[in-house]
């Protein structure tokens, strides 16, 4: 049996992959301009988090998981940097949140690190 916060780690990425699919303009909004296809992106990123939120959930893949959500989140730091420097790509949100999110996707990262 795997521990609660890996289950609850894996409903959260399948929850934020799926908000994706709900809300993808949101999501169009915070890309950076010099990345292409942003919609593609933003399908293709929301794929990957539900995927990967089902194999940490799973003793047999989580390693990879793992690895594939820490690989994510580094290849997400150009979107919280830009929402940083891009009043409308920040979505009105306090500076403050913006700069908090930063540090936030290495704290992500160490709990990924923890199933490997």
């Amino acid at each position: 049996m795997l521990p609660w916060h890996q289950y609850l780690m894996g409903v959260l990425y399948v929850l934020a992959g799926m908000n994706h699919f709900r809300k993808p303009k949101l999501y169009v909004r915070i890309i950076p301009p010099y990345l292409p296809v942003h919609s593609t992106l933003v399908m293709l990123s929301g794929v990957a988090e539900m995927i990967l939120g089902f194999m940490i959930m799973n003793k047999n893949t989580q390693a990879e998981a793992a690895w594939g959500i820490i690989i994510m989140l580094i290849a997400f730091i150009p979107v919280h940097i830009y929402m940083l420097q891009n009043k409308e790509a920040a979505m009105k949100l306090p500076k403050w949140v913006l700069i908090l999110r930063l540090p936030l996707q290495f704290g992500l990262m160490y709990w990924a690190y923890l199933y490997t």
